[in-house]
């Protein structure tokens, strides 16, 4: 499944940004805001951005958005960190 956006061309004409970066920024903007919202993990709302793991939570931190990381997620980050690789 997948959705496509139409956005009026006076938005896009009206985005102060150069025109090969407003398609990233709309996802970047949209990934950050489900998040926050708690709408999409992060690990689904970073594949939205399309970025990495490690640069979306730079962009989260940068945008002042709490990260969700409960005891689980700590768990399972302690238990990667640990295995063999």
């Amino acid at each position: 499944m997948s959705l496509t956006l139409q956005v009026p061309n006076e938005v896009l004409e009206a985005m102060k940004l150069p025109p090969a970066e407003i398609e990233a920024e709309l996802l970047r903007d949209l990934a950050v805001s489900l998040y926050q919202r708690g709408i999409l993990p992060l690990g689904k709302a970073r594949l939205l951005a399309q970025m990495t793991r490690w640069d979306f939570i730079e962009l989260l931190a940068r945008r002042g958005v709490a990260r969700h990381y409960t005891e689980d997620d700590l768990t399972a980050d302690i238990e990667y960190a640990f295995s063999p690789q």
